[in-house]
């Protein structure tokens, strides 16, 4: 909302309706957000329809969650707060792909190449970066929470997970913002490559998450999309492997 009132304000037509626009498809999200509240026999009622059209949807889950965990006390009611809070992860995430990654590199690219000098992109650009790291972790956390005898993770390891995702994000993002500063449009060709890569090797993989063949297809497209900026384990088993094949391909 700082980013959009600072663009108005400075006649920047251009960048205000793109940072309108990345907040356009957030609304995925929320719709899943719905259905979701839908088919745990929650119907929604008009409230929780305005927070979600306000995209505080999953502010309201978390919400649940924390209820949900006080009211348990760490034993009864354990496995549905997991699953809620599982619920509400990867929407987070979903969210901050969706969302946060575009605002982000717009805001990247306003503050490298544009305007220098102007601190509400640069700032923008940081706490999206911070958000859309701290999506991932919670998400890997979420995972490690599901193994079998799984041990919650201490907050040093939550704050190596964090810094290793901004790095790797942080990185990433730079790197497609100055070389769309020097190469203009070229750097859709590159991304378009990666993705390709990328998704080939998904299928290569036999991911099987998703059953049904179109929407195997398009899960192994959408998460190709995903790995031209950061690796998310789509599948169980150590992954030390497809992380060391993940970098090669992104150096």
């Amino acid at each position: 909302l700082c980013a959009i009132t600072h663009y108005l304000a400075r006649g920047q037509l251009g960048c205000f309706w793109l940072t309108i626009a990345c907040l356009v498809p957030g609304y995925v999200a929320q719709l899943l957000s719905i259905l979701w509240f839908r088919a745990d026999g929650c119907p929604p009622g008009r409230g929780l329809l305005v927070l979600h059209v306000l995209q505080l949807g999953l502010w309201k889950r978390y919400w649940d969650v924390l209820r949900m965990e006080m009211k348990a006390g760490g034993s009864a009611g354990a496995g549905e707060v997991l699953m809620q809070h599982g619920d509400a992860c990867v929407l987070r995430l979903l969210e901050a792909l969706l969302q946060t990654l575009p605002h982000l590199l717009l805001q990247a690219y306003v503050f490298v190449a544009i305007d220098p000098a102007s601190l509400v992109p640069g700032v923008s650009a940081g706490l999206s970066l911070l958000s859309l790291s701290w999506a991932l972790v919670s998400y890997s956390r979420f995972s490690c929470l599901l193994k079998p005898g799984h041990l919650c993770l201490p907050a040093a390891a939550l704050l190596c997970l964090l810094l290793w995702r901004t790095g790797m994000l942080g990185t990433r993002v730079l790197a497609l913002v100055l070389f769309t500063r020097l190469y203009s449009c070229w750097v859709f060709a590159v991304a378009g490559i990666h993705w390709l890569l990328m998704s080939f090797w998904l299928v290569a993989q036999q991911t099987d998450i998703v059953a049904q063949p179109c929407r195997w297809r398009l899960f192994n497209v959408l998460v190709g999309a995903v790995y031209v900026f950061c690796y998310i384990n789509v599948q169980p088993g150590p992954s030390k492997h497809r992380v060391a094949v993940f970098y090669v391909v992104s150096t």
